[in-house]
């Protein structure tokens, strides 16, 4: 009892001490396994914890609280059996207690047995008294869940009955309809669907589930009797956009101009920011761009001459901001397609008619982000958020563009506004989970070569998705307490998932991408490397370094005394914060620290820490298993190296990334000696199944010859030809460096890829060959910053809030 005191008071050590104390005094008491159990739950070493808990159950089997913190222990740990086999005891123990019933038909359902669940939930039913009049949210709760494991178990008609018997007291009627309709169609009750689905779209005309719902109950044979449906719609809810949006994805030709012409007229007379998103989808087709195209033009040439859609129409004159929201529209087209010039013309037309509005600072922004500009890009959304500093949506989005722009500084700054007073913004923006900063900052922290910086990022990350796996304990007896049965597995599931969130695979990515350059180039002692490159400089030159130098400690000394005012400060907090809540002390955490994290000792083991997340999630993407082809490369594990080609090559046989890790484990395996004979068998075995009777180079020309108009693809088979042969440089940069139309995937992102490989050596040291490469791009994409003449930058100077980015004195100086 002492230990599991010391324990709260946050006593560790003294605590198991005392608890091991009384263990070697009574081997055989239930209550110090059962206090020794809950010491290793606090410390979330859950597999302890259970054997603790079965230990203390030898001795005192029918022990209530145990069994509990046992099954709370097991659900924790998705450990079903031995859940089910649990909440079993406890419901022959107190097969009175509502919690009893439920927990074991949950572990039913987990189980995927879903014929057990329903017959233990229709039992547990049977004992409810509920009055047919009285509202029983509980109850209501409870009756929603029974269906919802009817429906998982294909048992439709039975659950189509049981809604029909106990419509009356479900509490959530536009859930009841929601699953009949949806239980209709799978029972070919199709009259009787369309009905339901007509009741739900008077209930809400503008949900899409609804009349995709309604289509498959109509089954209209062509287009014409599928328009009939929304048509239908329009008389009805004739302000309703849903209804004439919908048809635009399935209609063409003159029908579709038609239909078209109508929509974009509504929202642009009734002024509709949105409406360029809800019609984004359409350009996959060019058809419907182009009449996308003609027609918002038309409307833009006519407004500007006569305030109307068309010289031809009748009626009132449109007011001036229909022509402002055909122009944000425009801008918005033109930067879809790939034209910033075009588009900018048109913002630039809108800002100058009204200057005061958000949206049109947003877009321009985004224009020169998708040009490649994110400078200028940052500098415009700061323009949008001092128009409105009161609202966080934009000032996030201008903190995230900052950090595009690798401004952490001024992002930090920005995010401040909105942050807990008194505390360090990046501290606040961290305890309240807000992935997406972490996320740039680890992105704007990599391109600025902070590898410690950006790893602290990924591992702050990493701990968010460890804290919200471990705080679905808490919900483990709530939510059977509270009846909210349906939340409460679907939590569950996603909890099984969650390492598949962008938000985890962005971060997994840049630490990997990190890690693998550490091991392959270890970070080296700073000052060593200062003395050799002083050696070679000129006294002018040394002397401008030594300012240079000066200039720098000065910034890092005001700079570490601003945090360490910024640390005090929130150390003070925090005794605050402990002083008035001491009732949860869980473990402390180890600190952060970049430098530590930059000079690891086993980069390629950290790594394999956030890819093993990854292998088990997300195996649909071919990255994943790229990233660990890459990996074991390094570690020269033949065999998982063939498992993770083998993977990649069955999402995506043609991606360039694949080509490059095939040709370099194809030459790898060539060349190595001293296999395993097993292993060696094996390999053997599947070398020609996947590149057949052929050699490095005969692969990698075949590879070259399929995908000769696409430039990833030169730019992979270029890298690989100088890894093989570095004679053949000249040949390799004429290819990856092509830059003709008829060439595909002519992007800013692929150009600038094929710039670094002609700079870094990956295609050999070229400076010429790089630097005219570098002017050809420039005069495709002109406002790309990557692509700038030398100097340019230099010259750029980003405001943020009104004031310089660059510091004052470091003008001073170079002065």
């Amino acid at each position: 009892m002492k230990g599991l005191t010391l324990n709260c008071l946050g006593k560790k050590e003294e605590a198991y001490e005392y608890v091991r104390r009384g263990l070697r005094n009574d081997l055989k008491s239930h209550v110090c396994w059962h206090v020794y159990g809950l010491l290793q739950r606090s410390d979330k070493k859950y597999d302890e914890a259970i054997k603790c808990y079965r230990n203390a159950l030898k001795w005192d089997k029918d022990n209530l609280q145990i069994l509990r913190d046992l099954s709370l222990l097991q659900i924790q740990m998705r450990d079903l059996e031995g859940y089910r086999e649990t909440r079993y005891q406890l419901l022959q123990l107190r097969p009175a207690q509502r919690a009893s019933w439920i927990g074991y038909a949950i572990a039913y359902h987990l189980l995927e047995d879903y014929d057990m669940a329903s017959k233990i939930l229709e039992e547990f039913r049977k004992t409810q008294q509920a009055s047919p009049d009285k509202i029983d949210y509980e109850y209501s709760e409870l009756l929603l869940y029974q269906n919802q494991v009817l429906r998982e178990g294909g048992m439709y008609r039975e659950a189509l009955e049981h809604l029909d018997n106990h419509e009356k007291q479900i509490c959530d009627k536009l859930a009841v309809e929601e699953c009949q309709g949806e239980l209709m169609l799978k029972l070919n009750r199709l009259k009787e669907a369309a009905e339901v689905y007509r009741r739900l779209l008077e209930r809400n005309p503008e949900n899409w589930a609804y009349y995709e719902g309604l289509e498959k109950a109509l089954r209209p044979v062509n287009v014409e009797e599928r328009l009939g449906v929304y048509e239908n719609a329009w008389t009805k809810y004739p302000k309703g956009l849903v209804p004439r949006r919908l048809p635009l994805n399935f209609l063409s030709g003159e029908k579709f101009r038609e239909v078209l012409d109508k929509y974009l007229r509504i929202n642009f007379s009734k002024g509709c920011p949105p409406v360029f998103t809800t019609l984004k989808s359409l350009y996959n087709d060019k058809e419907k761009v182009s009449i996308l195209e003609e027609l918002v033009v038309g409307y833009e040439t006519s407004l500007k001459s006569c305030n109307l859609f068309n010289p031809n129409d009748d009626g009132n004159l449109e007011p001036p901001t229909t022509r402002l929201w055909v122009q944000y529209f425009l801008a918005q087209h033109y930067d879809r397609i790939g034209q910033p010039s075009l588009a900018l013309e048109y913002i630039n037309a809108a800002i100058e008619s009204t200057p005061t509005l958000i949206e049109l600072f947003l877009v321009k922004a985004k224009i020169y982000k998708h040009a490649g500009n994110i400078k200028e890009a940052a500098k415009w959304m700061d323009e949008a958020q001092a128009l409105d500093t009161a609202d966080r949506f934009i000032n996030s989005k201008c903190a995230k563009y900052m950090l595009k722009a690798n401004l952490v500084k001024e992002a930090e700054e920005m995010c401040s506004k909105f942050t807990r007073e008194g505390t360090a913004a990046v501290d606040n923006l961290n305890e309240m989970q807000c992935m997406w900063f972490q996320t740039e900052c680890a992105l704007a922290y990599q391109s600025m070569n902070k590898y410690g910086e950006s790893l602290k990022k990924c591992h702050e990350i990493e701990r968010h998705f460890a804290e919200i796996t471990d705080d679905q304990f808490d919900f483990h007896t709530y939510c059977m307490r509270k009846m909210t049965l349906r939340s409460y597995v679907d939590l569950l599931k996603l909890e099984d998932v969650l390492r598949c969130h962008p938000f985890y695979f962005k971060a997994a990515k840049v630490a990997i991408e990190i890690y693998l350059k550490l091991h392959d180039h270890p970070l080296t002692d700073e000052n060593k490397e200062l003395e050799a490159d002083t050696a070679n400089l000129s006294d002018k030159e040394l002397k401008k370094l030594r300012n240079k130098q000066r200039r720098a400690q000065k910034k890092a000394q005001l700079e570490e005394e601003k945090r360490n005012a910024e640390k005090e400060k929130q150390l003070k907090n925090q005794r605050k914060k402990k002083e008035e809540d001491e009732e949860e002390i869980g473990t402390q955490k180890e600190e952060l620290v970049p430098e530590k994290l930059a000079k690891v000792d086993s980069p390629l083991e950290e790594a394999i820490k956030f890819l093993t997340p990854l292998k088990t999630l997300v195996k649909n993407r071919i990255e994943t298993h790229l990233f660990a082809f890459e990996i074991y490369y390094r570690k020269e594990k033949f065999l998982l190296m063939l498992q993770s080609v083998k993977r990649a090559f069955s999402i995506d046989p043609d991606n360039p990334w694949l080509h490059e890790c095939l040709f370099r484990f194809f030459k790898s395996v060539s060349e190595s000696k001293n296999v395993p004979d097993a292993v060696q068998t094996v390999l053997t075995q599947q070398m020609s199944r996947l590149f057949g009777e052929t050699n490095p180079k005969s692969f990698n020309e075949a590879f070259l010859n399929k995908h000769l108009n696409s430039i990833p693809h030169r730019l992979a088979a270029a890298k690989m030809m100088c890894y093989n042969e570095p004679s053949t440089q000249k040949r390799a940069v004429e290819l990856a460096s092509g830059l003709d139309e008829f060439l595909s995937h002519r992007g800013i992102q692929i150009c600038v890829k094929v710039l670094e490989a002609v700079r870094d050596g990956n295609l050999g040291v070229c400076k010429e060959t790089a630097e005219a490469y570098r002017a050809q791009c420039h005069k495709i994409f002109p406002y790309a910053l990557a692509f700038m003449p030398p100097g340019y930058e230099d010259d750029v100077k980003i405001t943020v809030n009104g004031d310089s980015a660059t510091e004052p004195e470091e003008l001073t100086n170079e002065i």
